[in-house]
């Protein structure tokens, strides 16, 4: 699980984060800066952004809801964000025959969805309806949080 992978590789912050002289600095596209709290937090595994949803009293969006709230929030931004859902196809697909069908079905296992885009993504793939793929337990360059909650 998401706790025995931290504790395996010794993450105590986000990739390309450091601590210089008590103080935590990141190593960004304009090189290395102090960690701004009012901006995203990301080269995150969705481990540890579920962790810090979880923390934070809320959890991720599954992809439906992010879907949704694309068409009312902006949805893309600094960074891909994590959802709650795995990489599978959607219902009611039928995965082609032959070589592409098997290409295909190699990336849709183990994998989480990751929803938006950031400022190193290219123009094209900025878009709601792409979907973004990688192992749960790795550090998706610009991977990141937003969070949801459930409405009492």
């Amino acid at each position: 699980g998401g706790w025995d992978c931290v504790k395996r590789r010794g993450w105590e912050a986000p990739l390309y984060w450091e601590k210089r002289d008590g103080a935590w600095m990141v190593f960004t596209l304009s090189g290395l800066e102090p960690v701004d709290p009012a901006r995203a937090v990301c080269h995150v595994s969705a481990f540890e952004a579920a962790a810090f949803a979880k923390w934070a009293g809320k959890r991720l969006p599954r992809e439906a809801e992010w879907e949704l709230a694309s068409s009312v929030l902006e949805a893309t931004g600094e960074v891909w964000e994590w959802t709650a859902s795995p990489y599978v196809a959607y219902p009611g697909y039928r995965e082609p025959a032959g070589a592409i069908g098997e290409y295909n079905g190699k990336f849709m296992a183990n994998q989480m969805v990751l929803r938006g885009g950031s400022a190193a993504t290219p123009a094209g793939h900025i878009r709601p309806t792409y979907r973004n793929f990688f192992p749960p337990d790795a550090r998706w360059m610009f991977g990141g949080i937003r969070l949801a909650e459930d409405l009492r």
